[in-house]
């Protein structure tokens, strides 16, 4: 409630200061390395299917979350400091470090909001069986582990059986919010991603 009432004194105010001490400083925090082996035992294993074919059209993104703040808006202020917002809720200026690379930046143009497990994977896992309200909620998750601003350029679709992000100290976070994520939304894993997951798990 609290938290609640200071957005909107500050969307009253016209958003024209920084904002972002009212938000987490940091995503979600993922499972224990512990939870996350019980979590990933427990997922189903079956190979992707894209049929019918993915379309990022039905996953309904970066709704509006709170006055004039959409989904990216919330999550920039969220992940950076000393955000300053104007009355559209953009970001004019702050600090930002990407967590997959170690990159600062100061311009929230460089960054994209991650979806941790992507729309397209979410859809070959599962999410293709799902209600529009239920992809608009996954789209959209500030609760789970599954958003996060990044470097544009490392914002793509990807597999931990083929893709890891490039800084190895945030390795096991990312293993950890993934299978977090998966688990939650009861998203299958196929062989190849169940046994780099494991590796990865195996690591921490």
């Amino acid at each position: 409630m609290r938290a609640s009432l200071l957005s909107l004194l500050a969307l009253a105010s016209g958003l024209s200061s920084s904002v972002a001490s009212l938000l987490p400083r940091a995503p979600p925090t993922p499972v224990s390395v512990a939870t996350a082996k019980t979590y990933l035992a427990a997922l189903t294993v079956e190979a992707e299917s894209n049929s019918p074919a993915y379309n990022r059209d039905l996953f309904n993104h970066w709704i509006t979350i709170s006055g004039a703040c959409n989904t990216r808006e919330t999550i920039l202020k969220r992940d950076g400091t000393n955000v300053v917002v104007g009355s559209n809720c953009a970001s004019t200026s702050g600090n930002w470090v990407s967590p997959y690379d170690n990159v600062a930046t100061n311009l929230a143009s460089d960054l994209d909001i991650d979806h941790v497990v992507p729309l397209k994977e979410a859809w070959v896992s599962g999410a293709r069986t799902w209600t529009n309200a239920q992809r608009e909620a996954f789209a959209n998750d500030l609760t789970r582990p599954q958003l996060i601003a990044v470097t544009d350029s490392l914002n793509q679709a990807k597999d931990p059986a083929e893709w890891m992000v490039p800084l190895a100290s945030y390795r096991c976070t990312y293993v950890r919010s993934w299978i977090h994520v998966k688990y939650y939304y009861k998203l299958s894993v196929d062989t190849a991603e169940k046994a780099a997951l494991t590796n990865y798990l195996a690591a921490c």
